[in-house]
């Protein structure tokens, strides 16, 4: 039997890009056409304007964020989090605009600043044959 993960998406046929690009390294945003912002979470239609799908495009971002908050989780009693405790759950704001919820690595928390520069990595879930979008602080090699 095999155990509830709390941590991976529910891929389907529309966020399959997302997490294809992913897989490979790459961090995807949807961009309107109309009014030409940029949005994350991945939605069919603009969240600014209500454009509707024909005029909402995947487009790859940079990649690049600055850190807005975080906090440090040291319970947390979903599979597997549990396991992984303490972590950083975190909220940046990408380079393109957008705002994303992601977990910071790498990082000691006492390093953790307001408007660190961070960079995007990508956690293997080899199982789940995915990468999640994480964060690291832009000086990490």
């Amino acid at each position: 039997m095999s155990t509830v993960r709390f941590d991976l998406p529910e891929v389907d046929e529309f966020t399959r890009p997302y997490w294809a690009a992913a897989a490979e390294g790459r961090l995807l945003l949807r961009r309107c056409t109309a009014c030409t912002r940029a949005h994350h979470y991945p939605r069919e239609f603009c969240p600014y304007c209500w454009a509707g799908e024909d005029r909402v495009v995947w487009e790859p971002a940079s990649g690049d964020a600055v850190l807005y908050t975080w906090s440090v989780i040291h319970r947390n009693d979903l599979p597997p989090f549990g396991t992984r405790v303490p972590y950083v759950a975190a909220v940046v704001d990408l380079a393109e605009g957008p705002r994303m919820m992601t977990e910071i690595v790498d990082c000691a928390d006492a390093q953790l600043r307001i408007g660190m520069v961070l960079r995007v990595a990508f956690r293997a879930e080899p199982a789940a044959g995915l990468a999640v979008p994480v964060f690291r602080p832009a000086d990490t090699p």
